[in-house]
């Protein structure tokens, strides 16, 4: 992708490789082999669009829940299933937190990208469809995140994968470009059955502030854009117990930061969000005060307010960026 990337992967051993049982115990680590290092202050320069610094998304996540089994965040302990108290606080999202997300949404001008559930098909499509009405672009993040993906066998991950996007096609016509894997679990095949079944780019990777060029089996690119697990309200809100003002205020504080660093080079932020967290009420009144605060960034033309469709089709076709990545895809 651009001169200063190096080429660990060149000689490394597969991802399933052991060094310890053949007596290299300080050799080179096991690696992934889809692209290599690069430092951020030795990359190509480029802009977004009207001389943008900071291209900054809503990665909204609409989700549905098995009742009686699987996964799910939690408000409380988990109890015997069927859970009800926890079931019930992620319905909420689906029931109330969405739509007053997508009030907040329309009086901001913000497009967002849905990260949607197929199974939101069957349960509350008029969902999914006021989303769509507004433009918004639908992202594949699963038939449910009551399930991994990272536990399926080769045939079943490319049939999810397969699934999704006719079924989003069908429904909604649009058929998604890009994937978020239900709680970021991935295969070791994930990325080359992305692209292979005609995706553009991964959320999975939180690695960088800069889209990246993932390579694949097929010798193909695919791009990796950047989705936060710091300015993220699950890990923040559930795992670290944060306050909604906190929460309000980190999104504000990370803002301002890229936006002074983004005056020097491109650089994405993304916001993750769930609509069962940040659309309760007094969540929402925090969360309402943080995006007034980027949109007014936006109005004066120094952010680039997008999706992460829209970043991929534009460092897509960047000349400077064209160049083959300096790593090879390594097979196990």
């Amino acid at each position: 992708m651009n001169k200063m990337m190096h080429s660990e992967t060149a000689n490394a051993p597969s991802s399933t490789s052991n060094n310890h049982g053949n007596g290299n115990r300080f050799g080179a680590l096991p690696v992934h082999g889809r692209f290599g290092y690069s430092a951020i202050t030795q990359r190509p320069h480029y802009r977004w669009p009207n001389g943008a610094g900071l291209a900054v998304y809503l990665g909204f996540n609409i989700e549905h829940f098995a009742f009686g089994e699987g996964l799910g965040a939690r408000l409380g302990p988990a109890g015997s299933e069927p859970d009800v108290l926890n079931y019930a606080w992620r319905e909420y999202g689906n029931r109330v937190g969405a739509w007053r997300c997508l009030e907040l949404f329309d009086s901001l001008g913000l497009p967002a990208g849905v990260l949607a559930n197929t199974a939101l098909y069957d349960h509350c499509p008029e969902l999914i469809a006021a989303f769509v009405a507004r433009g918004d672009e639908l992202i594949g993040h699963g038939h449910t995140n009551a399930r991994q993906q990272g536990v399926l066998d080769e045939a079943a991950e490319l049939a999810l994968l397969q699934h999704c996007r006719e079924r989003m096609q069908q429904h909604s016509g649009q058929t998604p470009t890009g994937w978020l894997s239900p709680w970021i679990s991935e295969t070791i095949a994930t990325p080359d059955l992305l692209l292979e079944s005609g995706y553009r780019y991964n959320l999975n990777w939180c690695h960088d502030d800069q889209p990246t060029h993932m390579q694949t089996r097929s010798g193909k690119t695919l791009w990796s854009i950047p989705y936060p697990q710091e300015v993220n309200d699950i890990p923040m809100i559930v795992a670290r117990q944060m306050d909604g003002k906190d929460f309000a205020q980190l999104i504000i504080d990370n803002f301002d930061e890229m936006l002074d660093q983004s005056r020097k080079q491109p650089l994405v932020m993304g916001i993750a969000l769930h609509p069962y967290l940040v659309g309760q009420p007094y969540r929402l009144r925090h969360l309402r005060r943080a995006l007034e605060h980027i949109a007014q960034a936006r109005d004066k033309g120094d952010v680039w307010f997008t999706t992460p469709g829209a970043i991929c089709e534009h460092v897509d076709g960047l000349e400077v960026l064209k160049a083959e990545p300096a790593v090879s895809l390594v097979q196990g």
